[in-house]
């Protein structure tokens, strides 16, 4: 996995209508931890008061048996999150919580509004107060000084004022209700609870990753524009916007975890596929392949089995590194990416490898990949990735590079190879990233990759 600020896109989640719903909600969470690093935190109702608790760090240190008790009720909403927008501070950590003249209502929110400015300072010109930094505030805003009588018109009215990547998930003291943006950037999957007493309950999440693990049935999609309210009468759909589906490709290549569903697809079946066809478009001899764990692994087993060359763990990841506070030189850089990803000299050297990676955005850590596998005596190291150059920074919810500090952007790929000082470099086409998907009437974001953006 190249070094990013791809930082990875937030995870919600909602549960509703079951008796333990903090503790379903935290055990998505945690399943979805790859999302979201930065911080944590679950609202919950008991249908009378909202109760939120929310810190900075993992779901498996904010969260404990003890402040799992203080969150009682039949419905909850969580949330991880990677800043995306907003200042590294506790307030713009989510649920955002509030009480209005209607109650009180807590929000969480995966995606990037591209009108949260204009939105914003119109707001303060007229009297509003922001607690935090962060464009899901907004919504708060629009839909307290919404004319509506209640709350189901009161956030259509809002939500129709915004622009870009948003899946929303709104918990009030006796309903919740879940909304995705028109063009669906960011996936939203509804699932079933089956409760031990035999009535049913619901779950919403980012990934279906999160169905699995509280046993959960998938049921459908959150469609573009829609709009589910869960009450006791159960699911309401209310089509507020006019669909026009583009989600984000770049799930596909990293973002999602291989054993989720995601756009009605296996991730991993596609990341397998993008191997099947880099090999294809881009055969070369060596002796081994080796992926850049853990993004790079289904591609590499797609290239090897459509190669025939053999697939070797060649290097191994450590899950278990943290942060490090000591000052950034050069060595020390260079300490942190062996921390993380360790060769198998045994494997590696007097060999020729390909080393398969889901994509490349500073090329500072392939650099740094390619120097650690000369150092362990690899013959030759041809570096091959299975998506296209990343050229532009995405703008509904990934916190990219600004294009300047995009490495494809500024150099051709030659310039890039030479830059990471592999024997040879190449690229998924864009072409071939579509055939892996398989999706021949459904068209996806890929702005990273052609500079051609659906909303500014």
């Amino acid at each position: 996995m190249e070094e990013r600020s791809w930082n990875e896109e937030c995870a919600v989640v909602g549960v509703y209508n079951a008796p333990n719903a903090a503790s379903i909600a935290y055990y998505s969470l945690f399943s979805m931890q790859h999302r979201g690093q930065e911080a944590t935190g679950i609202a919950s109702s008991n249908g009378e008061k909202i109760t939120t608790i929310k810190d900075h760090g993992l779901v498996t240190d904010v969260f404990c048996d003890e402040t799992l008790k203080k969150l009682k009720g039949f419905s909850a909403v969580g949330h991880n999150r990677y800043a995306t927008a907003g200042a590294d501070s506790l307030s713009d950590a989510q649920p955002i919580f509030a009480r209005y003249d209607l109650g009180e209502v807590a929000i969480v929110h995966n995606g990037n509004l591209t009108n949260a400015e204009k939105i914003r300072n119109d707001l303060i010109k007229e009297g509003a107060i922001f607690q935090s930094h962060m464009d899901t505030e907004n919504l708060i805003h629009l839909i307290a000084k919404a004319k509506e009588e209640n709350l189901v018109d009161r956030i259509k009215e809002a939500v129709l004022k915004l622009e870009g990547a948003f899946c929303f998930i709104i918990l009030s003291r006796k309903k919740m209700f879940v909304i995705r943006d028109r063009n669906g950037f960011r996936p939203l999957s509804l699932g079933q609870i089956q409760n031990n007493d035999g009535s049913i309950g619901y779950i919403v999440a980012s990934e279906t990753c999160a169905f699995d693990l509280v046993n959960a049935k998938y049921l459908r999609d959150v469609e573009p524009g829609e709009m589910l309210v869960l009450s006791q009468k159960g699911v309401e759909s209310h089509h507020i916007m006019p669909k026009n589906p583009y989600p984000c490709v770049f799930e596909y290549v990293y973002f999602a975890r291989p054993d989720s569903h995601v756009f009605g697809r296996l991730v991993y079946n596609i990341r397998k596929a993008m191997g099947v066809e880099l090999a294809r478009e881009n055969p070369i001899d060596a002796d081994i392949v080796i992926p850049v764990p853990d993004s790079g692994v289904a591609a590499a087993l797609g290239y090897s089995q459509e190669s025939g060359i053999p697939f070797e763990l060649g290097i191994i990841r450590n899950h278990y590194v943290g942060r490090t506070f000591i000052e950034p030189t050069q060595q020390i850089r260079e300490l942190k990416v062996k921390l993380k990803l360790n060769p198998i000299r045994e494997l590696i050297e007097n060999k020729r490898i390909i080393v398969i990676d889901d994509s490349v955005v500073r090329g500072t850590t392939s650099k740094q990949i390619v120097k650690i596998l000369r150092d362990c005596g690899a013959k030759e190291i041809h570096m091959k990735i299975s998506s296209p150059p990343t050229i532009s920074p995405c703008f509904y919810g990934v916190d990219t590079p600004n294009k300047d500090e995009l490495i494809s952007a500024t150099m051709s790929n030659e310039e890039v190879c030479k830059f990471i000082k592999a024997d040879s470099l190449s690229f998924l086409s864009l072409e071939g990233l579509k055939r892996s998907i398989g999706a021949k009437d459904y068209q996806f974001c890929q702005a990273c990759f052609d500079n051609n953006y659906i909303v500014r």
